[in-house]
């Protein structure tokens, strides 16, 4: 139902909503999240991951999603390699009857890969790079689901 690609490729926000719900009559709502590289001190940002692993981990959030809400399908997209500030890391789109079940189901997964995601990120910042700790505020995200 949720369609999951991990790659190193970008992706187009358009054109990955328009595969969505080209000749769909029955969707309502579309709700999207494209999570980007933050600038600043960022120079640049490394996602590494293990496809085995996180293929199935991606999987199951995505069912877990469909499972709770009432979709009528989705694509989720995460990325890996080196990235660039502006660049995007992630795709998030779900479509439904409804707008009420596409957020709450685009909120969820997107709480859920903060934390359940196994992917490993270095930042590269002043010439210098360390790995990315999760954060308390993102488990927090998480908990409220349950």
């Amino acid at each position: 139902m949720i369609t999951v690609r991990v790659q190193a490729e970008a992706f187009d926000l358009g054109e990955e909503t328009r595969v969505l719900s080209e000749g769909r009559t029955d969707i309502g709502a579309v709700a999207s999240f494209v999570g980007l590289v933050r600038g600043g001190e960022v120079e640049a940002m490394t996602l590494e991951h293990y496809p085995a692993m996180t293929g199935k981990a991606l999987e199951a959030i995505a069912a877990e999603a469909a499972e709770r809400w009432s979709i009528l399908g989705g694509t989720l997209i995460h990325r890996h390699g080196r990235l660039l500030p502006g660049d995007p890391i992630v795709l998030v789109a779900i479509t439904a009857a409804h707008r009420g079940d596409a957020f709450a189901a685009c909120a969820f997964i997107m709480d859920y890969l903060k934390t359940g995601a196994p992917f490993w990120k270095k930042e590269e910042t002043g010439g210098e790079s360390r790995w990315v700790e999760a954060k308390n505020e993102d488990a927090a995200a998480r908990d409220r689901w349950n």
